[in-house]
C-alpha cells in the first residue's frame, strides 16, 4: 500500500469534497480516501500498480480535478491563484451591481424604469460575474448529483425567473388578489454575499498555505558536494542521497539531515529548538536541515534524502493534521452530503401541501413558499466553517511554532486542565542580553569596554552580540587587528600591540590564562542564576567574566494569571537548574517547576501527568516541541 496526497480542484463546498470522496473511494486500487474541502486535498491510501490516471479520469469525469502529475503542487498553486484572482475580480463587480439594486428595490420598487435597471444589473450579476454557480450545478445534474451550488443556482435562478414573470405579466397574480413582486434584489444580493464569503475563504486558505511554503523555504534549493576525488559540484539537494558528503560554508542553511565528519561551528536550531544560543557542533554531531550554520565551514555526510528529513517530516505532520477530521467534522460532512436534497426537497413538499390544502390560491402561495424556501436556506456555511476553522487553525499554529498533531486534538483542548510550559523562548524573549558583567580590578581599565565589544563585534556569535549590543560602539572593530576566530571557542586580537581574548573558559584553559578566584566565583554566582558565561582578557590574565540570559517576554505573566484565573494549572518545565528556573518562574507567578529536565525526559514527564488523569497541553518555543 502507498498513501499519498493529492491537490483536488473544482470543490465549491463540502458536498462537493464527499462527491469527490466518494467517486475515490469507488475507484478501483484505491483502499482509502479522506478529501479535505479546507486544504483542497485528497489523501489516498492506494495499492501497488494501481493507475493513478485512472483515478484522475473518474475525478474528472465526476466534474472535478485531481492534480497528479510531478509538478502536481506547483500546478495546482497556480490554479488556485488564478481562482482566487478571478473570485476577487467578480465578487468587486457583483458587490457594486448588486448595491444599486438593494437601493432601487428599497426606494423605487414601483417605478418602471427602475425595475428594467434591476433587470439588467441583476442579469450581469447572476449570468456574468456569478456563472460559475450555474455551470458547476449543470455538471453535477449531468451526473445526478448536487452541490451548495445547486441550491445556489437553484434559488437565485427561481427568484430572477419568477421575478421576470411578475414583471412582465403581473395579471396573473394581480388576478388572484396578490401583488406581484420582484425578487431581484435577493438574487443579486445572494450571489454577492456568498462570492464575499468564498473570498475571504480563499484568502484565509492562502496564508495557510504560506505558513506551509515558509516551512518549505527554510530548506536550500542547491548544496555543495564533495565528490571522493575531492572535487565540488553543485546538485539540487532533492538529488542527495545518504552518505553524500556535502560542505556548508558560514551563514549557509544546512540542506540535509546529516552527521559532521569535519569541521567545527556552532548552527542556529532556533527554528526546531526554540533556543536563541547557537549549538556547537564538532566531528560526530548530528545537524538538522533548515537549520543555519554560524561561523566555521562543516563537512558533513547526509543520512537521509531530502524527503525524508526532519523538516519534511514536520511539514507533512502539518500538512497530514490540515488533513483529518475531528467527530464534528465527520457529522458535518454527512449532514451536508444530503443537506441540498432535503432543502429541494423541503421546497417540493412545501409547494404540494399548500396546493393540497388551499384549492383557491394554493398555486401561488405554494409557489411563493417553495421560492421563498430555496432562497433562505441558500447562503449556508455548513459545510464551509468546520474545516476552514481547522485548517486555518492548524495552519496559524504551525506558522507560531505550534505543531497541531491532528484536528481531534483541537476538539480535546477545550478540556484542558494542565498548561506546561517551556522556559526559554516561551516565557522569555529567546534572544540572549547582557545581565552582569563583574570585572577583575576595579575600577576597571579606561578601555576595557571597548576593547572587548569591539573584539566581540568582530567574533559574530549571538552572545558575542550580546555583550557588544550591550557595551556600545565606542571603538572601531578597525581598531582590532590579527582578528582569529575559533569556531566553538572565542575570538582572539590585538589592539596596541597586545593580545586580547574573549570567548569560553575552554578557550582560557587551552591558552593559559589566569583566572582569578574572584572572577570563578561570580562566574558561578551567575551560572546558578542560569546565565551563559563570556569570558574577556588579555593574554595572561582575565580581565572580565560576562553573564548573558534572556528577559522575561512581555505578557508571560499576564498570560500565566489567565490561565490559574481560569482554574488551569500551570507548570514550568526547563533543562535550567532549580535556582535559575525559581528566579523565572516567581517572575511570571508560576509555582510549579520541574527543572533539570532533559529533553528526552520531557514527553515521560507529560505521560506521567496524563496517567495521572490531567489533560495536559504542551507549549515550547519551537516547532520540535
Amino acid at each position: 500500500m502507498n498513501e499519498k496526497t493529492y491537490p483536488v480542484g473544482g470543490m465549491g463546498c463540502a458536498a462537493c469534497a464527499a462527491r469527490v470522496e466518494k467517486i475515490l473511494a469507488n475507484s478501483n486500487g484505491v483502499k482509502e480516501a479522506t478529501v479535505n474541502y479546507a486544504a483542497a486535498t485528497a489523501r489516498l491510501v492506494i495499492e501497488d500498480g494501481c493507475d493513478i490516471e485512472d483515478i484522475a479520469k473518474a475525478v474528472a469525469d465526476g466534474g472535478y480535478k485531481l492534480f497528479i502529475d510531478d509538478d502536481r503542487k506547483r500546478a495546482a498553486a497556480s490554479a488556485k491563484a488564478r481562482n482566487y484572482r478571478r473570485l476577487k475580480y467578480n465578487t468587486l463587480f457583483a458587490c457594486l451591481f448588486a448595491f444599486p439594486v438593494m437601493i432601487i428595490a428599497m426606494v423605487w420598487m414601483h417605478s418602471t424604469v427602475g425595475l428594467y435597471i434591476q433587470l439588467i444589473l441583476t442579469t450581469l450579476v447572476l449570468f456574468c460575474f456569478g456563472r460559475q454557480f450555474f455551470i458547476n450545478a449543470w455538471k453535477q445534474l449531468r451526473h445526478l448529483t448536487c452541490s451548495m451550488d445547486t441550491l445556489v443556482a437553484l434559488s437565485t435562478g427561481i427568484a430572477y425567473l419568477f421575478s421576470i414573470s411578475n414583471m412582465f405579466w403581473p395579471g396573473f397574480w394581480l388576478e388572484h388578489g396578490i401583488e406581484p413582486h420582484v425578487y431581484f434584489e435577493a438574487a443579486a444580493v445572494i450571489i454577492a454575499f456568498i462570492l464575499i464569503g468564498r473570498t475571504l475563504e480563499a484568502r484565509a486558505k492562502q496564508t495557510t498555505s504560506e505558513a506551509i511554503e515558509r516551512l518549505n523555504g527554510l530548506q536550500p534549493d542547491y548544496v555543495t558536494v564533495v565528490l571522493p576525488d575531492g572535487t565540488e559540484t553543485q546538485r539540487y539537494v532533492s538529488l542527495i542521497e545518504p552518505g553524500d558528503i556535502v560542505r556548508i560554508l558560514p551563514g549557509e542553511g544546512i540542506p540535509v539531515d546529516g552527521i559532521v565528519t569535519k569541521g567545527d561551528s556552532s548552527v542556529d536550531e532556533s527554528m526546531l529548538t526554540g533556543e536563541p544560543i547557537p549549538v556547537e557542533k564538532s566531528p560526530g554531531d548530528k545537524v538538522f536541515c533548515g537549520t543555519i550554520n554560524g561561523n566555521g565551514t562543516l563537512l558533513c555526510e547526509a543520512t537521509t534524502q531530502a524527503g525524508e528529513t526532519l523538516l519534511a517530516r514536520i511539514i507533512r505532520m502539518v500538512e497530514d493534521a490540515q488533513g483529518t477530521k475531528p467527530p464534528v467534522q465527520k457529522l458535518v460532512d454527512k449532514i451536508a452530503s444530503i443537506f441540498v436534497p432535503v432543502i429541494i426537497a423541503i421546497a417540493v413538499i412545501t409547494f404540494i401541501l399548500w396546493l393540497l390544502l388551499d384549492g383557491y390560491t394554493g398555486i401561488t402561495h405554494g409557489l411563493l413558499a417553495a421560492v421563498t424556501v430555496l432562497i433562505i436556506a441558500c447562503p449556508c456555511a455548513l459545510g464551509l466553517a468546520t474545516p476552514t476553522a481547522l485548517m486555518v487553525g492548524i495552519g496559524r499554529g504551525a506558522d507560531m511554532g505550534i505543531l497541531i498533531r491532528d484536528a481531534e486534538s483541537i476538539e480535546t483542548a477545550r478540556k484542558v486542565n494542565t498548561v506546561v510550559f517551556d522556559k526559554t523562548g516561551t516565557i522569555t524573549v529567546g534572544h540572549p542580553t547582557l545581565q552582569k558583567i563583574v570585572y577583575h580590578d576595579e575600577p576597571k581599565s579606561e578601555n576595557s569596554d571597548n576593547i572587548f565589544s569591539a573584539l566581540e563585534r568582530a567574533s559574530g556569535h549571538p552572545l558575542a552580540n550580546a555583550v557588544a549590543a550591550s557595551l556600545g560602539e565606542n571603538m572601531s572593530v578597525n581598531e582590532i587587528t590579527d582578528i582569529k576566530t575559533l569556531p566553538g571557542l572565542g575570538v582572539t586580537g590585538v589592539h596596541d600591540g597586545k593580545m586580547y581574548v574573549a570567548g569560553n573558559q575552554k578557550l582560557f584553559n587551552q591558552l593559559n590564562i589566569r583566572i582569578s578566584q574572584q572572577l570563578l566565583s561570580a562566574a558561578h554566582g551567575m551560572m546558578e542564576e542560569g546565565m551563559s558565561i563570556v569570558w574577556f582578557g588579555d593574554r595572561t590574565e582575565t580581565l572580565a567574566v560576562a553573564g548573558i540570559s534572556d528577559e522575561i517576554k512581555e505578557g508571560s505573566a499576564q498570560a500565566v494569571k489567565q490561565l490559574l484565573d481560569a482554574g488551569i494549572n500551570v507548570i514550568m518545565l526547563t533543562g535550567d537548574n532549580l535556582t535559575s528556573a525559581r528566579r523565572i518562574a516567581e517572575e511570571v507567578g508560576i509555582t510549579e517547576i520541574k527543572s533539570d529536565v532533559l529533553p528526552e525526559e520531557k514527553a515521560q514527564f507529560i505521560e506521567d501527568l496524563q496517567r495521572g488523569g490531567n489533560i495536559v497541553a504542551m507549549t515550547g518555543d519551537g516547532i520540535n516541541d
